[in-house]
């Protein structure tokens, strides 16, 4: 284990490979029917006990150990166990005594499901362009517009959504009164939905006008651990292909022998640890106290998931056929991994962000 760990962390990631071993997975199942599959998995995780990691007090690195150890074993579980936290995670930051008793109780028993509603078909990576409105209605608002891109959209117990008020963009918890538009389909098994607010009840989240703050500290928390999936996804792809390298014979000796494949063998080693220490270090200042890693945790999220996309290529490549071959564990992974390239912020959006947050401390 890496120095950012003491020994609950440990304990943790022992924990769940252990799980692991005996928790049923079907690939087949998950491509059929990735809502029923995603519903079961978040009851399971939640009699496991592992969603409790997803709510408050939030340890970043927990999270990121469970989220790259799942991922290694199924992108849909990870995704299951990921949205807990982040479709909760404005709550856990934001939300007053009785909202956390609530939503935050349920959630880390796998009793209730969340979502994050932020995108939006023409706002995806620039919030300021969000057309989703609400208004003051009494002691409630009344929230109108359409929200694309919704993970758990559709059958999510509530919202957490962000619309633009007369104090500016703010966040709302909705329970009741979302339409589904349209399911959507993507590559990886991973419930993705169009949902509409029509004079729908929402209740404040903080105060009106914080919603960007609101949602730039979740993401602050989560974004690194995108990353950590990403790594998930990569090392498993990289323990398929040095398996591979080391039993596939061809002219005359193992696969593994020859140079061009040692050069990619280290690559892949290079790209992963070089990703793990990123995320594991954006977690651990998080974890130390420190207000905001905007700039660590895009490093690590950026990093990450793009030296993963690499390495999974070169698994694809070092099998040949059999890696694009619909069912193999490196095809499915070469879909897993490129979901996680855009959401949370694209790798384009990330560069922005970090560039940023580099030239302002020279200030």
């Amino acid at each position: 284990m890496l120095p950012f760990f003491d020994e609950s962390h440990t304990k943790l990631k022992h924990e769940l490979l252990n799980w692991i071993k005996t928790f049923p997975v079907s690939k087949e199942e998950e491509e059929k029917n990735e809502i029923e599959s995603s519903k079961r998995y978040v009851k399971e995780l939640g009699k496991a006990g592992f969603l409790k990691y997803s709510v408050p007090p939030l340890d970043v690195r927990s999270i990121c150990i469970c989220r790259e150890t799942l991922a290694s074993h199924s992108a849909l579980l990870d995704f299951a166990f990921a949205m807990q936290g982040l479709g909760s995670g404005p709550i856990s930051l934001f939300g007053s005594d009785e909202d956390k008793e609530k939503f935050l109780v349920p959630v880390s028993k796998g009793e209730k499901i969340a979502a994050f509603a932020l995108s939006e078909i023409d706002a995806g990576s620039d919030p300021a362009s969000l057309k989703c409105s609400a208004k003051k209605d009494g002691d409630t608002y009344i929230l109108n517009g359409t929200k694309s891109w919704i993970s758990n959209g559709g059958f999510a117990d509530f919202y957490v959504t962000f619309a633009k008020t007369s104090e500016g963009l703010s966040a709302f918890i909705v329970e009741e009164g979302v339409e589904l538009i349209e399911q959507v389909k993507i590559g990886s098994p991973h419930p993705v939905a169009t949902i509409e607010f029509k004079r729908t009840k929402g209740k404040l989240l903080g105060s009106p006008g914080q919603g960007l703050k609101i949602a730039l500290s979740t993401l602050d928390v989560f974004r690194s651990t995108v990353g950590a999936a990403a790594l998930g996804l990569g090392k498993r792809a990289f323990k398929e292909a040095s398996h591979y390298s080391k039993t596939r014979n061809i002219f005359g000796q193992n696969l593994s022998e020859f140079q061009i494949t040692q050069a990619k063998i280290a690559d892949m080693a290079l790209e992963l640890e070089a990703s793990e220490l990123l995320i594991y270090r954006a977690a651990w200042l998080k974890d130390r106290g420190q207000e905001r890693i905007t700039k660590e945790a895009s490093m690590a999220k950026l990093y990450a998931t793009e030296a993963s996309q690499r390495v999974i290529d070169n698994a694809v490549q070092l099998f040949g056929g059999l890696g694009v071959m619909s069912g193999s564990v490196v095809e499915r992974l070469y879909r897993d991994i490129r979901p996680l390239r855009i959401y949370e912020g694209t790798s384009e959006i990330q560069k922005l962000i970090i560039a940023k947050q580099v030239l302002n401390e020279d200030n």
